[in-house]
């Protein structure tokens, strides 16, 4: 049966910043007392005030920045769980429960890495991004396409940018970018022959989106891996509040469900059945 991770804990962190983000959104940057090795892209950290203000819940936010003993978040402002994290003060104690998780796996080789961001859904691309270019994989090789309801949610945009990869956003009501969503924005490059179409796709965002990424990926017969933005009442695969249904051919068919918590978030797109 799935475990947490060994290098899993919990500590008590200091917020050191809370910096406004886009229409809704905040970067939390933490220090923890005990600092980290370099964390996996795509792995994740149950937060919640140390002050119990809240979340009463700890809640699961993907890693998108590490600096040493420093970690970023990047949260979308919706509930009173978020809105309490992003009202937590400089200098206040912040619980850390991780890193949990699987990341991102290595890529198929020679192939072109078209990562699919959807709103929030852009976190886990920004740490994958920089230690893909430390392997030596050329910026050249990575498309990100980053879609968002209006460009005031698509989330430190900039920060991406400067990473030298080739980013196009996409927006519902046409503010910035392509008018569409990023599996239209998709096949218009891959109509203009400017992605190949025998390309690697990395996707996480909203379940909708996820979903056509998974039907693309199969009628495509792409390689494919997708990271899920579940629900999560424990991080650690107790409550079995995260589960998925798994493909009956899959990789993972020996149970009918996995849990996101311990054998995700990221999942191989044949594994699992989002579109059920």
């Amino acid at each position: 049966m799935p475990a947490p991770p060994d290098d899993a804990n919990s500590q008590l962190a200091t917020v050191t910043a809370v910096i406004d983000s886009g229409d809704d959104g905040v970067l939390l940057e933490v220090e923890t007392e005990q600092a980290y090795p370099a964390l996996n892209a795509g792995r994740f950290f149950m937060l919640r005030r140390g002050d119990d203000v809240g979340p009463l819940i700890p809640r699961p936010f993907s890693l998108f920045k590490q600096r040493g003993a420093r970690l970023e978040f990047l949260i979308k402002v919706i509930g009173a769980g978020t809105h309490a994290l992003a009202e937590a003060a400089v200098g206040s104690e912040m619980r850390l429960i991780g890193p949990l998780g699987n990341g991102w796996p290595s890529l198929v080789p020679d192939k072109h890495l078209v990562m699919l961001a959807g709103g929030i859904g852009s976190a886990p691309f920004y740490l994958a991004i920089k230690q893909l270019l430390a392997e030596g994989l050329s910026a050249g090789s990575m498309t990100l396409i980053y879609g968002a309801a209006t460009r005031g949610m698509l989330y430190d945009l900039a920060a991406f940018e400067e990473l030298g990869v080739r980013v196009l956003p996409t927006t519902d009501d046409g503010s910035l970018g392509f008018r569409g969503h990023v599996i239209g924005c998709l096949e218009e490059e891959w109509q203009a022959e400017r992605i190949p179409r025998d390309c690697q796709l990395q996707a996480c965002g909203p379940e909708p989106m996820l979903i056509a990424a998974e039907r693309l990926a199969a009628v495509n017969e792409l390689p494919a891996w997708l990271s899920l933005e579940s629900y999560m009442g424990c991080g650690v695969g107790i409550c079995n509040g995260c589960v998925v249904p798994t493909r009956e051919d899959g990789p993972l068919s020996a149970w009918p469900n996995a849990k996101c918590c311990v054998e995700g978030p990221v999942f191989d797109s044949r594994a699992i059945s989002l579109a059920h």
